[in-house]
């Protein structure tokens, strides 16, 4: 443990968005030079580029093109199951479990409030003594974010905050981490009620973007900022369960919350299990 406070502690003193910025800019450079730090980068985290869309990484023109990379079609194939919730990303079960009372398990001895989470008491009676899982994006992981569940889109409300790392070393030790970063939620209506995806940022998680609005961020703003949607009509937006929600450019946590008798968690969704976008985590009650 001692360990893991040495590593995090330095985090506190780092000008944490102006280092992001820069990672977005370089990032971001089209360049032929890509091509061997995306090859490093392939050998240094394991990547597995057999399953992306573009395998080769000739083919990407950025660093971040490599990084957002989409996979091929038959890559995640979604459960059909009709009471399914699946994965909406690739990554591990940080924690998982019942929201008690207003309280979300973060580590051993930490958790953080439903309401410092959502920015305010506007959406948390929605979630109450329901159900959350967090789950964390590694540097290998593909980086785009899924429906887990058909959903109509009611609200998104962007949190300004801190990018503390959300690697597991911080997340045991750095208190109410992910109520303190920067963040985008997004509230659906589901056919398993009130459902909120909530896409954290992190170290050089230089931007979040949505397949509604765009970017996000950067740039970084200093006030919860709240859009709500049209349920019907043009402007509404419904997707379907495995359709893109959005992604994250560099890799970071997504949030999710269920409200009261929404879903059961399957019995092997539990920390340190290793999950897969399209893979049933959760049956609908």
């Amino acid at each position: 443990m001692l360990i893991n406070y040495l590593k995090s502690w330095p985090l506190y003193l780092l000008p944490h968005h102006a280092l992001s910025r820069v990672i977005y800019a370089l990032t971001r450079i089209r360049s032929p030079l890509a091509a061997p730090v995306i090859r490093w980068f392939v050998r240094a985290y394991s990547v597995d580029l057999a399953e992306a869309e573009y395998p080769r990484p000739r083919e990407y023109p950025s660093f971040n093109a490599f990084f957002t990379r989409a996979l091929r079609a038959d890559a995640r194939p979604i459960d059909t199951a009709p009471e399914a919730v699946v994965s909406p990303v690739d990554g591990t079960v940080s924690a998982a479990g019942a929201i008690d009372a207003e309280r979300i398990f973060q580590a051993k001895g930490r958790d953080y409030s439903l309401v410092e989470l959502l920015a305010g008491e506007a959406h948390a009676d929605d979630y109450r003594g329901g159900r959350f899982a967090t789950l964390y994006l590694s540097p290998r992981d593909y980086h785009r974010i899924h429906m887990p569940i058909d959903g109509t889109l009611r609200h998104m409300t962007y949190i300004p905050g801190r990018l503390f790392s959300v690697a597991p070393h911080t997340v045991a030790t750095i208190p109410r981490l992910f109520a303190r970063n920067e963040r985008v939620v997004a509230h659906f209506d589901t056919p398993a009620g009130p459902m909120a995806v909530v896409m954290v940022g992190a170290i050089n998680v230089a931007a979040i973007e949505t397949v509604w609005a765009g970017l996000v961020t950067p740039p970084a703003g200093r006030h919860v900022c709240e859009l709500s949607y049209p349920v019907e009509g043009e402007t509404a937006v419904r997707l379907r369960r495995g359709e893109e929600l959005g992604r994250f450019n560099m890799g970071s946590t997504v949030i999710l919350l269920f409200g009261a008798d929404g879903v059961a968690w399957s019995d092997n969704l539990a920390s340190g299990q290793t999950v897969r976008m399209g893979r049933m985590i959760a049956r609908r009650t």
